[in-house]
């Protein structure tokens, strides 16, 4: 643009919104949404840039991957050129910088940090004086902690709308022109929600009346008393329609074009924004829940998230003790590959095409593949720093047990040794003989032993000849009707022979001997049920009796096998007890004997149609836990956050019923009256059914048609994890955040040759659920992130127990937040206050 046309946009700039305040005037957004991994062909820059030279009165949000001008600079450099003249003109407003776009509410507080951090500094490469202003998004790609994060990323304002893309649901209609979205730990950030008036479009399953430039829209808003109301669509980036209203001046109703930006500095001074506190449950979100493709997904994507901050974890201590500098561009590339895999693409449309040749299931596989081998790799050289040559050529060898979590822990760990070992001893630091057990397995010589580990630390142990010392044990028993009891210092179980191995009684004997599974009612707990509509009926795995094998039983560990089958396909699980462990571990595997229909009915070609059969989980299969116990509330993690229910139950068969009945890592089941409950962890993001005439349960499959007609198979066997943990006490009593970590960050264990033999503990935090969320290395200092996990504010002393020169309080672009008193307790130890508001995390840098 030249200088001349430039003053007069402006100006026009300066005061079109400011007249529009005067009467009433709607405003609409415009913009595209893409990538060069979901769709953005390469002549889509020079169109857009073309049409705003134009169209003088025309306004563009942006909504692009970060990698796509990584491809524009190289083939189409003058398209590119010019866009970066543009990056600061306020015609263009960038409002999502993550990395992939993701959903947000499926995946780790932790990754969602990761795709604003890096989907930011990437952007800069591009365009060094870009400001992110305003968060808006196309898709639902929301999470109730996301003020807080906005905030520190140095957002000023948020949109709760996505009004043309609803395939995968919509935010719950709340509110006026304005409000203060408030997080669970107290942020505010100003945001423009779907007014309470703005419903679903009829004869839609994918928009809400927002999406369009319709005289009953605005007559709705206006009747709501919102004089200027705002209307939003994000074309698709390869759309080629140009403005989505059309050109000119004057457009129909006396709608203008605006930024998000400018229509929130323009028209929110002086206007009323009153808080809501938004729960989980007010995204009303839905995927394919169940079907195999996105299950399978979301179990690589965990697995991935997990192995990633356990590796930079233990790759921190190495280098606060050993000097070790992990290699950052491979620690970035993995990081990278995750956050591809968490596209928001990845979930909505995996069998889509992302490359010739390739879908996205296909590449998330290869994506997760090579950050989990990336994080392995970082752990093994982390590891190997710590090797030393001083021989003791007396000990075959040590063992070495890292805990990345802040709190203490005594579990169980295997290790794999070298072939030639003969039976040996374990020993601890101290010189106490730990029971251990060793075996020779498919993978070679693995010894297993009980270790105590301090928390965010290791521990070492000595390795010596001799066999290991159990105590004779016998904790699995059969009665005379072939029930298999399975018994140790924590449960007595019972599995019922004649009902497939389903949970006849679970006694537990921490709480009194209190009984756990149902002893009345149609479902049993551990049942396995689904509703087959290729024959109309529903199957359990308790309709045929099942076969006990003890695969393990000791002092340690207790392991039994179940068999069985549902409706002719045969299913293995196993269940595992360990000594002193409250939670109890489940495997499941199906062998499908081919793709079996599953779910409420055979969903026709009418995909689009609001009833849908992919939606109610009563039908799926699923995972059925009755309880011995009435009522009861539910709770549930969300990143950065924990749920408490109000729903009275998750049942619903419409496009425009959505509930959110989402698990991200964990839901609990809580009896208030009898002061006790049942958590149930999994190894996946996906959905759970329950209400007063259902029992809590775990969705595992379902087949058939799906969102775009596609046919969401089964190809393959069922395989899922997850874990019961009964207890006493609420959730946060019961520390099922702190299970849950335990389980997604378990203890990593490592065979020596040679080692010096002592304990560490590098960060010390008193007993309660304050979290390190991450401790990595960047750019030659150490990040430290602490999470609240719990609902009252947190006031704590922390110790760094080893040398450093000083801390600053950071925000999550950086911004400093200033020196943080240390008091120095011992020539390498310092402790520093802590003060976090609930569910509230707070970064700190670390100059060793």
């Amino acid at each position: 643009m030249g200088a001349r046309q430039r003053f007069w946009t402006g100006l026009c700039l300066l005061l079109a919104p400011i007249a529009g305040l005067w009467a009433q005037q709607p405003y609409f957004v415009d913009g595209y949404h893409g990538g060069i991994y979901g769709h953005y062909p390469l002549w889509v820059t020079s169109f857009m840039l073309d049409h705003l030279d134009k169209q003088p009165a025309w306004r563009v949000g942006l909504e692009i991957e970060p990698e796509t001008w990584d491809t524009v600079r190289l083939k189409d450099p003058a398209g590119y050129a010019r866009l970066r003249q543009w990056s600061t003109d306020p015609r263009l407003d960038f409002t999502n910088p993550t990395y992939a776009q993701p959903y947000l509410y499926n995946i780790s507080g932790e990754s969602i940090i990761r795709q604003f951090a890096y989907g930011m500094a990437r952007y800069r490469r591009h365009f060094p004086d870009i400001r992110f202003t305003t968060y808006a998004v196309e898709e639902p790609c929301f999470t109730s902690s996301l003020p807080q994060l906005l905030r520190q990323f140095g957002f000023d304002y948020a949109v709760l709308k996505c009004p043309n893309t609803c395939w995968g649901g919509y935010t719950r209609a709340h509110g006026g022109a304005f409000l203060n979205w408030v997080g669970p730990d107290g942020t505010g950030i100003l945001t423009v929600p779907r007014y309470a008036n703005e419903a679903l479009e009829q004869n839609s399953t994918w928009q809400t009346t927002a999406w369009a430039n319709t005289s009953s829209y605005w007559k709705s808003c206006f009747d709501a008393g919102i004089s200027n109301p705002v209307g939003m669509c994000y074309q698709d980036a390869g759309w080629d329609k140009g403005p989505w209203l059309g050109g000119g001046n004057e457009l129909p109703n006396g709608v203008r074009y605006s930024t998000w930006t400018e229509y929130f500095k323009a028209v929110a001074p002086g206007q009323p924004a009153p808080d809501w506190r938004l729960s989980q449950e007010d995204l009303l979100v839905n995927l394919m829940w169940g079907s195999q493709v996105l299950q399978q997904i979301a179990q690589q994507v965990r697995t991935a998230e997990n192995k990633m901050i356990q590796a930079e974890k233990i790759a921190a201590m190495a280098y606060i003790e050993r000097g070790f500098v992990p290699d950052s561009s491979r620690m970035d590339e993995a990081w990278r590959t995750l956050m591809l895999a968490q596209h928001h693409d990845s979930w909505i449309v995996p069998y889509n095409r992302l490359h010739k040749g390739q879908t996205w299931a296909q590449a998330i596989r290869q994506w997760t593949d090579s950050s989990i081998a990336a994080a392995e790799d970082i752990i093994a050289a982390a590891d190997a720093a710590y090797a030393v040559v001083a021989p003791d050529r007396q000990a075959p060898g040590f063992v070495r047990v890292y805990n990345t979590l802040a709190a203490p822990r005594t579990d169980l760990v295997q290790v794999a040794l070298p072939a030639a070992m003969g039976q040996l001893r374990v020993l601890d630091s101290r010189g106490q003989l730990i029971p251990s057990r060793q075996q020779r397995t498919a993978l070679g010589q693995q010894l297993e032993f009980k270790a105590a580990v301090q928390g965010f630390g290791y521990a070492t142990y000595r390795l010596a000849a001799g066999s290991g010392s159990q105590a004779p044990h016998k904790g699995v028993q059969f009665d005379a009707e072939g029930n298999c009891i399975l018994e140790n210092d924590m449960y007595r179980i019972v599995l019922d022979r004649k009902q497939g191995g389903t949970i006849r009684s679970l006694k537990a004997k921490f709480a009194g001997q209190q009984e756990f599974a149902a002893q009345q009612g149609t479902y049993r707990m551990g049942e396995i049920a689904g509703h087959f509509y290729e024959e109309g009926r529903l199957h359990s795995s308790k309709d045929h009796p099942a076969v006990f094998r003890i695969l393990r039983d000791n002092a340690l560990s207790t392991l039994v096998e179940i068999k069985g089958q549902i409706n002719g396909h045969p299913f293995v699980q196993q269940l595992a007890l360990e000594a002193g462990q409250q939670r109890i571990d489940m495997d499941l595997r199906i062998d499908w004997k081919g793709n079996v229909g599953i779910g409420e009915y055979r969903q026709q070609e009418r995909w689009t149609d609001n009833r849908r059969a992919f939606t109610d989980d009563r039908y799926k299969l699923k995972v059925m836990f009755p309880v011995d116990f009435a009522g009861g509330k539910v709770f549930k993690d969300a990143p950065f956050d924990v749920t408490e229910s109000r729903l009275e139950d998750t049942h619903f068969g419409q496009w425009d019923q959505i509930k959110n009945n989402v698990v991200l890592h964990w839901l609990d089941l809580y009896d208030a009256g009898g002061q006790r409950g049942l958590a149930v962890l999994t190894d996946h993001t996906g959905s759970y059914a329950q209400g007063s005439d259902f029992p809590l349960s775990l969705t595992a499959q379902y087949s058939g048609k799906g969102l775009w007609g596609m046919d969401y198979s089964i190809t393959g066997p069922l395989h899922i994890r997850y874990a019961l943990i009964p207890h006493r006490g609420n959730w946060l009593e019961a520390d099922i955040a702190g299970h849950s970590n335990a389980w997604n960050e378990p203890l990593v264990a490592r065979y020596h040759r040679q080692l010096d033999v002592h304990d560490r503990q590098l960060v010390r935090l008193p007993g309660g659920p304050l979290e390190i969320s991450a401790l990595h290395l960047d750019q030659g200092q150490l990040k430290l992130r602490l999470y609240n996990a719990q609902p009252n504010a947190s006031n704590v002393r922390l110790s760094l127990n080893f040398p450093l020169r000083a801390l600053r309080a950071v925000q999550l672009n950086g911004a400093d937040l200033g020196e943080v008193a240390l008091t120095k307790k011992k020539q390498q130890e310092a402790a520093f206050d802590v003060k976090i508001p609930p569910y509230g995390i707070q970064t700190f840098l670390i100059n060793p």
